[in-house]
């Protein structure tokens, strides 16, 4: 039997759908879903759902809150039961122009409720990412970001991601993203492949 922190060493994937749906002039549905795999295609490890409702208050500043629920195999090749949570998110987004880069700044709090082998918890959680991205060509761009997650707890430090990739358009509403990200927690790392679809729709268009 392989210990639980073998998959370290493991490339794993991030299969990621992100949509954002404008309801009106400043409200906004998001939702998303991933599918997260400790190693390429195989070794399960976590689908999460997300929901929320964005509020913009002007161009650079808007709030989203909403929930989540997600499944997690917290084992690697051993007989750990799976956890399951149910989260409250709220988050803070802060946007920017430099020179031609895209900048936002999200600080994210959270509260989760959480089932392991008929035990419950509850933790309180914050991140502060900063997200980059600059365009290439014409239907290209890249993006980088760094996210650091720290916990209402004893021992704060959770984890920090890094990582960078790139986004292609396929047409107005659609685009395809491929990507890398490291993950650095206190005892223990990760490398992660993130492939995904990112959908933008607008509802107050009128049809023609």
């Amino acid at each position: 039997m392989q210990s639980q922190n073998s998959h370290e060493n493991k490339l794993g994937t991030w299969y990621m759908y992100n949509g954002s749906h404008k309801l009106s002039k400043n409200v906004k549905l998001t939702t998303s879903a991933h599918f997260r795999y400790y190693e390429f295609i195989t070794e399960y490890q976590q689908e999460i759902y997300r929901v929320g409702l964005n509020y913009s208050f002007n161009k650079k500043v808007n709030f989203t809150g909403g929930l989540v629920y997600s499944i997690t195999d917290s084992s690697y090749k051993t007989d750990l039961a799976d956890l399951y949570e149910y989260r409250f998110y709220q988050d803070l987004n802060i946007k920017d122009t430099w020179n031609k880069v895209k900048v936002k700044h999200r600080v994210r709090l959270a509260q989760r409720f959480k089932r392991q082998n008929f035990n419950d918890e509850v933790k309180h959680r914050i991140r502060y990412g900063l997200f980059l991205n600059r365009p290439l060509l014409e239907k290209w761009e890249t993006y980088a970001f760094s996210e650091i997650f720290i916990k209402f707890a004893t021992k704060a430090f959770s984890q920090n991601r890094t990582g960078a990739g790139f986004i292609r358009e396929l047409n107005e509403n659609l685009k395809v993203r491929l990507g890398y990200f490291y993950t650095k927690f206190s005892n223990s790392s990760l490398h992660r492949l993130q492939l995904g679809i990112i959908l933008n729709t607008d509802f107050t268009k009128k049809s023609t």
